[in-house]
């Protein structure tokens, strides 16, 4: 049977506030507090809450028929825990109905799987560990920053312990091939990977509400035919969509709610069903292997990564961030650690593309600045008193190799003294219990020699008597 494995993304980046060159070194606070809280809490009333009110009716009119997955950002889970905590609530009800798979990404929404395996490691564990503690759901499939993905990435998450990735249908990675298919990474036989449907996701986030598309208006009616008439041996259709698809680019009047709540009946009168990653790999076996080279993503034209790192702006601030990125991780400032993963959102990246056209515009529609080139200096003028911070810890004039090497001594040492300490604990404790037996076993000796000596006192009478009776006679 056909099945529609739809995956919903959740981001929201930490902007930040204008800051000047004179501020390196006098302000450690980064954030437009006020613009974030607005943007986030404006998004989640008219998007984000709305979206998932539906999908849960949707699960509950269906009897847990209907399934999708969530792909949360930690960054987004911290602004909505602070400003929208109303949401989180609404996420943990959808996690109680079995029907929502949420899926692991990285805590910052950062490019790190392209340049520090370590960090990105790392990334991805904070992330399960906090849907873990918050929604009480382990992930078991990995959806990249922006759907990233490439040969290495493959290795790097099969090595994660995750049984597949989802990322994108990419037309030169796929030539003749549908994207409709499981498939299987020629890097790590063992990882499955999902591809995204380009065209049906782009019918609902691009062209949902366009006026001037020779499909509008779309109806579920329409959509569940077009899905239901592919191929009969193409068993699934990967959907990924931006949660504020729903509310956001498209606005409630569109009537884009009562697209997303009338698909199950539709789908159900075409004989489609839904199901989540998991379900899709545990039923599925993958149809071939598929390489990547280089770097795909889900991004502008391309589907590569010049979205991010296509020019020299970009490649500058990008290079300049990762080469800190031991020292952090070697820190135990907390503050600085948080600043790290802020810092490293994708999206600082991306308001500094230079990209023209169509692509262009939408660069432009995103970002929080006038130019990229303002970007840029912000960035770099805040990344510029980061690494000032990083600095006083760790200096740079010591070399990554030394500095290890150091780290490694003092951990040595530590170890030790740890060890030791440990050591002298069991022999305190050994010498007390000696000193409680041994004075145990002193007891009963002192009674013993304190008997025969009243014994004798006793005995000495009744020989003077014998003595007198003696004399007597």
């Amino acid at each position: 049977m056909k099945a529609i494995c739809f995956n919903f993304e959740i981001h929201q980046p930490m902007r930040l506030k204008r800051y000047r060159f004179f501020d390196i070194g006098n302000d450690h606070y980064y954030y437009d507090d006020f613009l974030n809280d607005e943007i986030v809490t404006r998004v989640a009333h008219n998007s984000y809450i709305p979206a998932a009110e539906t999908l849960l009716r949707m699960i509950d009119a269906t009897k847990g028929a209907f399934r999708c997955s969530i792909s949360i950002s930690g960054v987004a889970l911290e602004q909505l825990e602070q400003y929208v905590p109303e949401f989180i609530d609404l996420l943990k009800k959808l996690a109680d109905t079995g029907a929502v798979e949420f899926l692991a990404v990285p805590y910052a929404h950062s490019l790190a799987s392209l340049t520090d395996p370590d960090e990105f490691a790392n990334q991805v564990k904070v992330e399960c560990d906090k849907l873990h503690s918050l929604l009480g759901v382990k992930p078991k499939v990995l959806h990249n920053t922006e759907l990233i993905y490439d040969d290495e990435i493959a290795a790097q998450v099969l090595a994660m312990g995750f049984k597949g990735v989802l990322t994108e249908g990419a037309k030169h990675i796929l030539g003749w091939k549908s994207p409709d298919y499981v498939y299987s990474a020629a890097s790590a036989p063992k990882l499955r990977l999902l591809l995204k449907n380009d065209k049906l996701s782009d019918d609902i986030a691009a062209r949902f509400s366009d006026t001037s598309w020779d499909q509008y208006p779309l109806t579920a009616d329409k959509y569940m035919n077009w899905v239901a008439s592919t191929p009969a041996d193409e068993q699934v259709v990967n959907l990924c969509l931006n949660l504020e698809t729903f509310g956001g680019f498209h606005p409630a009047n569109t009537g884009i709610f009562q697209f997303l709540e009338a698909l199950p009946r539709f789908a159900a009168e075409k004989g489609v069903e839904f199901r989540t990653p998991s379900q899709v790999l545990s039923v599925l076996k993958p149809v071939g292997e598929l390489s990547v080279m280089h770097p795909i993503s889900g991004a502008d034209e391309a589907r590569d990564v010049s979205a991010w790192l296509g020019n020299s702006l970009q490649n500058e601030a990008f290079n300049k961030l990762y080469s800190v990125a031991e020292r952090v991780r070697l820190c135990d400032d907390r503050r600085l650690k948080q600043d790290w993963y802020y810092l490293q959102g994708s999206d600082h990246l991306y308001y500094m593309s230079t990209k023209h056209f169509s692509d262009g515009a939408a660069h432009s529609m995103f970002s929080p600045y006038e130019t990229p080139y303002q970007a840029f200096t912000n960035y770099m003028n805040v990344l510029a008193d980061f690494i000032v911070r990083v600095e006083e810890q760790y200096p740079l004039s010591i070399e990554n190799e030394e500095l290890n090497s150091l780290l490694t001594t003092i951990r040595n040492q530590a170890t030790e003294i740890e060890t030791l300490n440990k050591e002298l604990a069991s022999m305190r404790k050994n010498i007390e219990q000696f000193n409680v037996e041994h004075a145990l076993r002193q007891a009963p000796e002192a009674k013993e020699e304190k008997a025969p000596a009243g014994k004798a006192k006793a005995a000495k009478p009744a020989r003077k008597a014998t003595t007198k009776k003696a004399t007597k006679k």
